[in-house]
């Protein structure tokens, strides 16, 4: 046997600096440079505050389009440089690079002969583009995401994010809660649709511009604001807290344990012929066609009615949810292991079943839930995902076999109760979680 490698270790001190300046081209910290260096104060938020976003479409002018067309490619170029400045310091010189250094790497992109279109956009967007890839970093370290990969054109979301420095706000003291925006490097405020208005007095803390595969533009405004718990959900005759247990499924989208079921939209079903025949039609375009770009957006735009309608079922779903109980009580499913391809026989009947799983969103619903539940003080408890909820009678607790997805009802063998899958699994939830909770 061979003996172990040992893992490479890093540069550090003066060694380092000057690869950084020399090899890497990363400036010196010139301003107060006398002083140590100090961390920076992150904004912190005010007591009982909590940050809230909220979303509205805007329609911008040519101008403005193509403003925000220089700023997503700059702030797409920028990601990508530093990704390759951060992965090349590493691999042929054993350096770690940081934010600061990215940024100061920025400094000296901007001053490059053919880079003055950099000079454009305004510079906190592009250093937020860079903090982006600083935090994906950060969660690449603590194992929770993949290695950062490089963003393209074609795939990656077109987004720039401003940060206080980079808009100006001007209330509108007629409706409180609206305003005129004018983003950094713009001279007109953006024609926003006003669907709901913000918290009046309140100064957004950071807008996100957004534009979507089907050319809508939307900007995301995060507020500080005081959210007010609900009042108590109690059972009437008795007094107790109002408690439900939750079971997603495949044939209703959720199944209370009193027995009440909400259907599953089944929106990619609803629209398979009509996205086949789309993508039949993209097939025999020319590749770079207008006309292929046409079919495309069609397409993009279907695609974007379908994630409306199921963001919007979604969200009143667990709103009323959370208004009517006080204790909720769900089951923590591995979405990415329950959707694993099949192989051999029946891979078919599987990718149907994947399809409609991903088509009900339950990783979405339980993320509404969870910040719901914080939001207006109720209690969202996750079960186990091994807990045996399906196969185990809610009468007498005795577990049963496994049981196929195509059995919807079955009876039990030690007392011969006949039981709803989904309605037995609800109440199964309900008791574990609430004796979860009383132990805890």
């Amino acid at each position: 046997m061979g003996e172990p490698t040992e893992k490479p270790k890093a540069v550090k001190g003066e060694e380092a600096t000057r690869i950084k300046r020399e090899a890497l081209g990363i400036g010196d910290r010139r301003k107060h440079h006398t002083r140590e260096a100090t961390r920076l104060k992150t904004h912190a938020k005010e007591p009982d505050t909590r940050h809230r976003l909220y979303r509205f479409r805007f329609y911008p002018t040519d101008e403005q389009a193509a403003q925000l067309e220089r700023t997503f490619g700059a702030c797409r170029w920028v990601y990508n440089e530093g990704l390759a400045l951060r992965s090349g310091a590493w691999e042929r010189h054993r350096v770690n690079v940081g934010f600061a250094e990215t940024c100061r790497a920025l400094t000296g992109w901007k001053r490059v002969e053919g880079r003055e279109w950099l000079g454009e956009v305004s510079s906190t967007v592009l250093q937020q583009s860079l903090r982006h890839l600083d935090l994906a970093y950060q969660r690449f370290f603590k194992g929770l995401a993949k290695y950062p990969k490089r963003k393209k054109k074609a795939r990656s979301r077109d987004a720039a994010t401003y940060v206080r420095t980079g808009f100006r706000w001007v209330e509108d003291p007629e409706r409180p809660g609206t305003g005129l925006i004018t983003l950094a490097k713009q001279s007109e405020p953006l024609d926003i649709r006003w669907s709901r208005v913000l918290p009046a007095g309140v100064v957004p803390v950071r807008l996100s511009v957004t534009r979507d595969r089907a050319g809508r533009y939307f900007v995301s405004t995060l507020v500080e604001e005081r959210i007010a718990p609900l009042p108590p959900a109690l059972v009437l005759e008795t007094g107790e807290v109002k408690a439900v247990g939750l079971d997603l499924g495949v044939a209703s989208l959720v199944t209370l344990d009193d027995g009440s079921k909400f259907d599953h939209p089944r929106l990619l079903k609803r629209y398979a012929e009509k996205l086949a025949r789309l993508q039949r039609e993209l097939h025999r375009k020319v590749k770079g066609s207008r006309n292929r770009e046409k079919v495309r957006r069609k397409i993009a735009r279907l695609y974007t009615q379908i994630n409306d309608v199921r963001r919007d079922l979604l969200d009143k779903l667990t709103t009323r949810l959370v208004r009517e109980n006080q204790v909720l009580v769900v089951e923590d499913l591995a979405v990415g292991n329950l959707t694993r391809a099949a192989r051999g026989t029946g891979r078919r009947r599987k990718a149907r079943l994947n399809q409609a799983i991903l088509d009900a969103s339950w990783g979405e619903l339980v993320r509404q839930l969870r910040y719901k539940c914080e939001w207006y003080g109720r209690e969202l408890v996750l079960v186990d995902r091994f807990f045996p909820s399906t196969r185990r009678c809610s009468a007498c607790h005795s577990v049963g076999p496994r049981l196929d997805v195509s059995v919807r009802q079955w009876t039990c063998a030690g007392c011969g109760a006949v039981h709803d899958r989904d309605v037995n699994a609800a109440v199964n939830l309900r008791d574990e979680g609430m004796r979860l909770l009383a132990a805890a």
